[in-house]
Protein backbone atom coordinates (compact mmCIF):
# COMPACT_ATOMS: atom_id res chain seq x y z
CA UNK A 1 0.00 0.00 0.00
CA UNK A 2 1.15 3.55 -0.96
CA UNK A 3 1.54 5.19 2.65
CA UNK A 4 2.36 8.70 0.63
CA UNK A 5 0.60 11.61 1.60
CA UNK A 6 1.30 15.67 0.64
CA UNK A 7 2.78 18.21 3.59
CA UNK A 8 1.56 21.66 3.82
CA UNK A 9 3.48 24.38 6.69
CA UNK A 10 1.53 26.31 8.70
CA UNK A 11 2.18 30.20 8.79
CA UNK A 12 0.95 32.46 11.64
CA UNK A 13 -2.93 33.11 11.45
CA UNK A 14 -5.81 33.72 13.63
CA UNK A 15 -9.35 32.46 13.09
CA UNK A 16 -12.10 35.13 14.38
CA UNK A 17 -15.65 34.55 16.14
CA UNK A 18 -18.19 36.81 14.66
CA UNK A 19 -18.01 38.94 17.93
CA UNK A 20 -14.18 39.76 17.79
CA UNK A 21 -14.67 40.26 13.91
CA UNK A 22 -17.02 42.86 14.56
CA UNK A 23 -15.04 44.90 17.30
CA UNK A 24 -11.73 44.62 14.85
CA UNK A 25 -12.80 45.52 11.71
CA UNK A 26 -16.23 47.26 12.36
CA UNK A 27 -19.99 46.29 12.63
CA UNK A 28 -21.65 43.76 10.17
CA UNK A 29 -18.02 43.54 8.44
CA UNK A 30 -17.41 40.38 6.09
CA UNK A 31 -14.26 39.20 5.66
CA UNK A 32 -12.86 39.33 2.03
CA UNK A 33 -11.38 36.09 0.84
CA UNK A 34 -8.44 36.60 -1.35
CA UNK A 35 -7.35 32.93 -1.26
CA UNK A 36 -9.14 29.00 -1.12
CA UNK A 37 -6.79 27.06 1.16
CA UNK A 38 -6.47 23.24 0.73
CA UNK A 39 -9.25 22.01 3.23
CA UNK A 40 -12.59 22.62 1.83
CA UNK A 41 -14.35 25.65 2.61
CA UNK A 42 -11.25 27.29 4.17
CA UNK A 43 -9.84 30.41 2.97
CA UNK A 44 -7.10 32.96 3.36
CA UNK A 45 -8.51 36.54 4.38
CA UNK A 46 -7.06 40.01 2.62
CA UNK A 47 -7.68 41.04 6.60
CA UNK A 48 -4.84 41.53 8.95
CA UNK A 49 -4.55 41.92 12.43
CA UNK A 50 -1.59 42.96 14.91
CA UNK A 51 -0.75 40.68 17.88
CA UNK A 52 0.50 42.17 21.51
CA UNK A 53 1.99 40.02 24.17
CA UNK A 54 3.75 41.31 27.35
CA UNK A 55 7.20 40.99 25.60
CA UNK A 56 6.35 41.76 22.10
CA UNK A 57 4.04 42.47 18.82
CA UNK A 58 3.82 40.65 15.70
CA UNK A 59 1.95 42.47 12.89
CA UNK A 60 0.73 41.95 9.87
CA UNK A 61 -0.88 38.24 11.22
CA UNK A 62 -3.27 36.93 8.47
CA UNK A 63 -7.28 36.35 9.01
CA UNK A 64 -8.27 32.88 8.27
CA UNK A 65 -11.80 31.68 7.57
CA UNK A 66 -14.79 31.14 7.65
CA UNK A 67 -15.75 32.63 11.26
CA UNK A 68 -15.31 30.32 14.06
CA UNK A 69 -16.91 29.91 17.20
CA UNK A 70 -13.89 31.51 19.78
CA UNK A 71 -11.03 33.14 18.35
CA UNK A 72 -7.96 31.18 17.88
CA UNK A 73 -3.97 32.68 17.50
CA UNK A 74 -2.00 30.13 15.85
CA UNK A 75 1.56 30.77 16.00
CA UNK A 76 5.46 28.96 15.85
CA UNK A 77 7.19 28.56 19.74
CA UNK A 78 9.53 31.13 18.42
CA UNK A 79 6.46 33.66 17.91
CA UNK A 80 4.82 32.70 21.37
CA UNK A 81 9.00 33.83 22.96
CA UNK A 82 8.74 37.16 21.29
CA UNK A 83 5.40 37.93 22.68
CA UNK A 84 6.12 36.49 26.18
CA UNK A 85 3.91 34.00 26.36
CA UNK A 86 4.00 30.58 27.34
CA UNK A 87 4.38 28.31 24.07
CA UNK A 88 1.17 25.50 24.36
CA UNK A 89 0.98 22.76 21.96
CA UNK A 90 -2.62 21.50 21.19
CA UNK A 91 -5.18 20.60 19.05
CA UNK A 92 -7.08 23.11 17.37
CA UNK A 93 -10.26 24.08 18.84
CA UNK A 94 -8.43 23.36 22.38
CA UNK A 95 -7.76 26.54 23.70
CA UNK A 96 -9.26 26.01 27.77
CA UNK A 97 -6.26 26.56 29.62
CA UNK A 98 -3.77 28.54 27.18
CA UNK A 99 -2.33 32.24 27.28
CA UNK A 100 -4.26 35.19 25.99
CA UNK A 101 -2.74 37.82 23.72
CA UNK A 102 -4.13 41.46 22.61
CA UNK A 103 -5.48 41.73 18.95
CA UNK A 104 -5.18 44.78 17.20
CA UNK A 105 -7.57 45.70 14.25
CA UNK A 106 -8.64 48.97 12.29
CA UNK A 107 -11.35 49.41 14.39
CA UNK A 108 -10.61 48.35 17.85
CA UNK A 109 -8.77 45.89 20.33
CA UNK A 110 -10.04 42.51 21.96
CA UNK A 111 -7.91 41.32 24.96
CA UNK A 112 -8.12 37.46 24.55
CA UNK A 113 -7.94 35.70 27.76
CA UNK A 114 -7.32 32.61 26.09
CA UNK A 115 -6.90 31.15 23.07
CA UNK A 116 -3.33 31.26 22.02
CA UNK A 117 -2.01 27.87 20.71
CA UNK A 118 1.23 26.30 18.74
CA UNK A 119 -1.06 23.66 16.47
CA UNK A 120 -0.10 20.40 17.27
CA UNK A 121 1.09 18.45 13.88
CA UNK A 122 -1.83 16.87 12.52
CA UNK A 123 -3.33 14.99 9.52
CA UNK A 124 -6.43 15.71 7.70
CA UNK A 125 -8.02 12.77 5.83
CA UNK A 126 -11.36 12.94 4.27
CA UNK A 127 -13.15 9.01 5.79
CA UNK A 128 -11.96 6.94 2.41
CA UNK A 129 -8.26 7.88 3.24
CA UNK A 130 -8.68 6.87 7.08
CA UNK A 131 -10.02 3.87 5.22
CA UNK A 132 -7.46 3.41 2.86
CA UNK A 133 -4.31 4.16 5.56
CA UNK A 134 -5.86 2.14 8.24
CA UNK A 135 -6.64 4.76 11.06
CA UNK A 136 -9.39 7.08 12.62
CA UNK A 137 -10.26 10.23 13.66
CA UNK A 138 -8.11 10.57 16.67
CA UNK A 139 -5.23 8.32 16.32
CA UNK A 140 -1.87 9.05 16.83
CA UNK A 141 1.14 8.03 13.98
CA UNK A 142 4.10 9.17 13.30
CA UNK A 143 5.23 10.32 9.80
CA UNK A 144 8.81 10.26 7.73
CA UNK A 145 10.16 12.72 5.65
CA UNK A 146 12.67 12.49 3.17
CA UNK A 147 15.83 14.18 1.95
CA UNK A 148 19.17 15.38 3.63
CA UNK A 149 17.49 16.63 6.72
CA UNK A 150 14.65 13.43 6.94
CA UNK A 151 13.11 13.37 10.13
CA UNK A 152 10.32 11.15 12.04
CA UNK A 153 7.49 13.22 13.30
CA UNK A 154 6.31 11.76 16.04
CA UNK A 155 2.84 12.36 18.15
CA UNK A 156 0.99 13.16 14.67
CA UNK A 157 -2.61 13.74 15.50
CA UNK A 158 -5.14 11.69 12.96
CA UNK A 159 -8.18 14.09 11.53
CA UNK A 160 -10.97 11.97 9.50
CA UNK A 161 -14.06 13.62 8.65
CA UNK A 162 -16.23 13.54 5.40
CA UNK A 163 -15.10 17.39 4.48
CA UNK A 164 -11.21 17.31 4.84
CA UNK A 165 -8.53 16.56 1.95
CA UNK A 166 -5.66 14.60 2.37
CA UNK A 167 -2.85 16.45 3.72
CA UNK A 168 -0.54 16.78 6.90
CA UNK A 169 0.09 20.25 8.95
CA UNK A 170 2.63 21.00 10.48
CA UNK A 171 4.16 24.50 11.67
CA UNK A 172 7.03 26.25 9.41
CA UNK A 173 9.15 26.25 11.93
CA UNK A 174 8.73 22.41 12.10
CA UNK A 175 8.73 22.10 8.17
CA UNK A 176 11.47 24.49 7.97
CA UNK A 177 13.74 22.28 10.32
CA UNK A 178 12.73 19.13 8.39
CA UNK A 179 13.65 20.51 5.27
CA UNK A 180 10.17 20.32 3.61
CA UNK A 181 7.96 22.42 1.67
CA UNK A 182 4.81 22.63 0.61
CA UNK A 183 3.52 19.94 -1.60
CA UNK A 184 6.52 17.66 -0.85
CA UNK A 185 5.37 13.70 0.24
CA UNK A 186 5.43 12.10 3.17
CA UNK A 187 5.18 8.51 4.54
CA UNK A 188 2.63 7.81 7.22
CA UNK A 189 4.38 4.90 9.68
CA UNK A 190 1.59 3.42 11.86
Amino acid sequence: MNSKLPIALSNRHIHLSQEDLYTLFGDNYKLTRTKDLSQPGQFACEEKVDIVGSKGTIKGVRVLGPIRGNTQVEISISDAFKLGVAPVVRNSGDIEGTPGVKVIGPKGEVDLEKGTIVAARHIHMHTSDGEKYGVKDGDIVKVKTEGMRAVVFENVLVRVKDNFALEMHVDIEEGNAAGVKNGDLVELIK
